[in-house]
């Protein structure tokens, strides 16, 4: 028998007020595929465990990348705003392949598009990072470090 990991990472969660249009980013531009969706559950653990003020509608969503199964959810929260702060408590750190791509495809959207940075690795490599803003207020850090370093 085989010996359970003490920890294993399954997946980060972000909170949105329309998965519909949230999709739009992380499907159409991010590549995550919906791999679980659920609607409504007033039983749901998501509402005592993230505050959710009564009359609150919840929707769920499990999100895939290839080789990465339900490495990412959505928990919608409608009915209720979002609130934001500042400075950010959290982000999703994203390894991809054309940055550009991503960068243009988040303007279209009218999403916040930070100023590319310069990133250095612990090891020496260099490359580039950006962050974008979710529908949210949610940050999605992009990065590619070229293969030919």
């Amino acid at each position: 028998m085989t010996e359970k990991q003490p920890t294993r990472f399954q997946r980060a969660n972000y909170c949105v007020e329309d998965i519909d249009r949230a999709l739009t980013f992380y499907e159409s531009v991010l590549g995550f595929e919906v791999t679980y969706r659920k609607g409504h559950n007033s039983d749901s653990y998501s509402i005592p465990l993230f505050e959710i003020p009564h009359g609150a509608e919840l929707g769920f969503a499990i999100l895939s990348l290839p080789n990465q199964p339900r490495v990412m959810a959505l928990s919608e929260i409608k009915n209720v705003p979002l609130p934001s702060g500042y400075p950010r408590r959290s982000a999703i750190v994203l390894d991809i392949a054309d940055c550009d791509m991503v960068m243009e495809k988040s303007r279209a959207l009218g999403l916040r598009v930070y100023k590319e940075g310069r990133l250095e690795t612990h090891d020496g490599r260099i490359g580039r990072e950006i962050g974008i803003v979710d529908f949210d207020d949610n940050l999605v850090v992009i990065y590619n470090i070229p293969e030919a370093q």
